[in-house]
């Protein structure tokens, strides 16, 4: 059981983002880009380290987005316009964002992604490496029934193959050695807003579907693996500042809490008043360890160990004080461009998250 947690995806140095987009310009080659890569892999490591967390990832510095692992690797998703706005947030108010693209042909893995990032990290890295996992219902967003229907009648069909995919992409990681794999699902906790229900409805996963067959499937990607830690992170949308939804985790608590039976580790985002009351960690099973994403990567404001410390104590009214963590509300850079934090934010932000974590269960 670690304290201090990471998520997974960090900012990416300046020299990174513009070797990519000299990649993607036909200015750089793909051996060029692979060693810049790398030696991002290789800072972000080391910050992390410094900073005493108790885990550490590569940054996903070879991913556009968090979702790469389907989504930069993986056979039948194209650019086309999209039909159907997403519902998104800023601190200017709601958004309407369309997604770039499209899933139109049946989902083939092309290659692993995650075999790359874990074989070079792992050599790398002094201490646990974690190595994050989409989940298949983050292609919610990519779902289109203009463009999709042709290959799948039905959005689940989509999602069941893209379950396949996850499943043999952490069985891969197992047999490389990998001790600890997370699955990140933040489609589950955007549920929790109306609109964001709403969206979907419309679009033929509603509500009901994803928190029953959906997360039956998140659940069967893991089932029976064993030898290695699996954590589930929720998080209501992390888009360069924007997030997605807004509520309490009260209209999903309970189909979560039964249907994750094969992860160790639940991470939950709790970092403003739009992630509502801990009291919902009241039907948390009793053999899990819920980590708590106190600490925001989207604003520039470092919290105190005061104030952490004593959402902690709330939390711990709720669920046992000696299973619970800390970690960051979620990654600080969900797409490459990265959230309105600098590098420096970053670095003290991970390292309040282990000078608290700590201090706490010392």
């Amino acid at each position: 059981m670690y304290r201090a947690e990471v998520i997974g995806s960090l900012l990416r140095p300046s020299y990174l983002k513009d070797a990519r987009a000299a990649f993607e310009q036909g200015n750089l080659s793909a051996h060029d880009l692979k060693r810049l890569e790398d030696r991002a892999v290789d800072q972000v490591i080391a910050m992390q380290e410094g900073t005493g967390v108790d885990v550490v990832s590569d940054g996903e510095m070879r991913r556009f987005l968090f979702m790469g692992p389907i989504t930069e690797t993986v056979e039948g998703i194209e650019p086309v316009a999209h039909d159907s706005a997403m519902p998104w947030s800023s601190p200017e108010g709601d958004v309407e964002w369309i997604p770039p693209a499209a899933v139109t042909s049946k989902l083939r893995k092309r290659r692993s992604l995650v075999t790359e990032e874990y074989a070079y990290a792992r050599a790398r890295a002094r201490l646990p490496l974690k190595v994050t996992v989409p989940s298949p219902l983050v292609l919610y967003g990519l779902w289109s029934p203009r463009h999709s229907t042709a290959a799948y009648k039905d959005p689940f069909e989509m999602f069941a193959d893209a379950a396949e995919i996850g499943r043999s992409e952490i069985l891969e990681l197992v047999s490389l050695g990998c001790e600890y794999i997370q699955v990140d699902a933040p489609e589950l906790a955007t549920l929790v807003d109306p609109r964001v229900r709403d969206w979907a409805e419309t679009l033929g996963f509603g509500a009901e579907r994803m928190l029953t067959e959906g997360l039956d499937l998140i659940n069967a990607m893991v089932e029976g693996v064993s030898g290695v830690r699996l954590g589930i992170h929720l998080c209501r949308g992390n888009n360069a500042g924007m997030w997605m939804a807004s509520g309490g985790y009260d209209s999903i608590a309970d189909a979560l809490f039964k249907r994750v039976s094969a992860f160790d580790a639940i991470f939950l985002e709790y970092d403003d008043p739009r992630s509502g009351s801990f009291e919902p960690l009241a039907g948390a099973p009793d053999d899990k360890q819920v980590v708590l994403g106190l600490v925001s990567t989207k604003a520039q404001r470092l919290e105190t160990p005061t104030e952490l410390e004593a959402r902690i104590d709330e939390a711990a009214r709720y669920f046992p004080r000696e299973q619970l963590g800390l970690s960051t509300q979620c990654g600080f850079a969900s797409v490459a461009i990265g959230n309105p934090i600098s590098e420096a934010d970053e670095e003290q932000k991970l390292r309040l998250v282990a000078d608290t974590a700590h201090a706490v269960w010392q």
